[in-house]
């Protein structure tokens, strides 16, 4: 397994190696000696989730108040675009943003530091995502902005066909930084 920094300080993307024969292949999703060694504490994993999305469905962008939330995201069938976006104050890289195409043919998978923003859109007929994440869910915390907010200035590579009332109603990215200074 190897691992790529990105240009957003603490975030990861983990490349598995794949093996293949000829009953197909094989590949190890997660070594914690290695994310370890990266600075990642797997032991701090509470809980995995999974979505199952259509091409098109667009979920973000999300993140999470308070000492927010780190999470490891992987599609474990099909392909997204994820995205994310440094909602951290004072980094040097705020406001930037990443992204990386999940699949199931490569097995990467995004190390998710707290204090980003993160989404994505399916780009195959369907796509399941699976996250591990360090913190049980508090709806209180919960942080949106609109996936096609203007300011963030995100090319989602396929158009959005269908997306959350939620998301919808996300506010903007100039709300979040005015609720994150107060």
């Amino acid at each position: 397994m190897e691992v790529e920094e990105t240009p957003l300080a603490g975030l990861l993307v983990f490349v598995p190696t794949r093996l293949h024969d000829e009953r197909g292949s094989f590949t190890r999703t997660f070594d914690s000696e290695i994310a370890r060694s990266h600075g990642v504490d797997s032991s701090s994993f509470l809980q995995e989730s999974q979505s199952r999305s259509w091409r098109g469905v667009v979920r973000g962008m999300h993140g999470r108040s308070g000492a927010g939330e780190a999470k490891l995201v992987r599609c474990a069938r099909g392909a997204v675009w994820d995205v994310v976006v440094d909602a951290r104050g004072g980094s040097a890289t705020f406001g930037q943003s990443f992204s990386v195409v999940l699949d199931d043919i490569a097995f990467r998978h995004l190390y998710v530091p707290p204090g980003f923003l993160h989404g994505y859109v399916v780009t195959s007929e369907v796509a399941d995502v699976c996250y591990r994440i360090d913190r049980p869910h508090e709806p209180r915390e919960d942080l949106a902005v609109h996936y096609a907010d203007p300011d963030l200035d995100i090319a989602w590579p396929v158009p959005a066909a269908l997306v959350s009332a939620r998301d919808q109603a996300a506010g903007s990215w100039s709300d979040l930084i005015s609720a994150l200074d107060r």
